[in-house]
């Protein structure tokens, strides 16, 4: 029996949605099912076995999409398989070590018993949408600071997590 799982995300400009892409690619790559939606557009999460939900990170806080989604969802999540992930550090301090979440993250982490929080590099590119991303390109400080290689190690381990506990 092949368990299903969601890959819910808050994203701005499309980066922390090709994480979730990426992740739902490896998950099916090892047998799984999995769904990669924006959590906006995920209204009931029942039929999943399993949940990764990711947030982008803005002005230090996690996408309001992935926290409404943590909020109103709390319930369930806490009675499922459930990781975490941010993703925006425009450095590569994310792939040099472990970063902690944002306060937001880290509370949705604790209301949902999530099992792990982790925090992947971010991108930020021309044509980036909002105010405060086109002043930090303005300063050049954009650019793609996602190691996909760590992200699929990452989700490798859920996928083998989730196999284990199938058996």
């Amino acid at each position: 029996m092949s368990r299903k799982v969601l890959i819910a995300y808050g994203t701005k400009n499309g980066s922390t949605a090709e994480i979730a892409q990426v992740i739902a690619s490896v998950m099916r790559d090892r047998g799984l099912e999995a769904d990669a939606r924006a959590a906006a557009e995920v209204e009931d999460v029942a039929p999943y076995d399993a949940v990764v939900l990711g947030g982008a990170l803005y002005m230090g806080r996690w996408h309001k999409d992935a926290r409404r989604f943590a909020r109103q969802h709390r319930h369930i999540l806490a009675e499922r398989p459930l990781w975490l992930f941010s993703s925006g550090p425009l450095d590569p301090s994310a792939s040099e070590r472990d970063l902690p979440p944002v306060p937001s993250a880290g509370r949705a982490a604790r209301r949902t018993r999530a099992r792990e929080h982790v925090t992947f590099g971010g991108r930020l590119e021309a044509g980036a949408k909002g105010r405060v991303a086109r002043m930090i390109l303005e300063e050049g400080r954009g650019g793609d600071y996602r190691d996909m290689n760590k992200i699929a190690e990452w989700a490798a381990g859920i996928a083998n997590e989730l196999s284990v506990g199938a058996q």
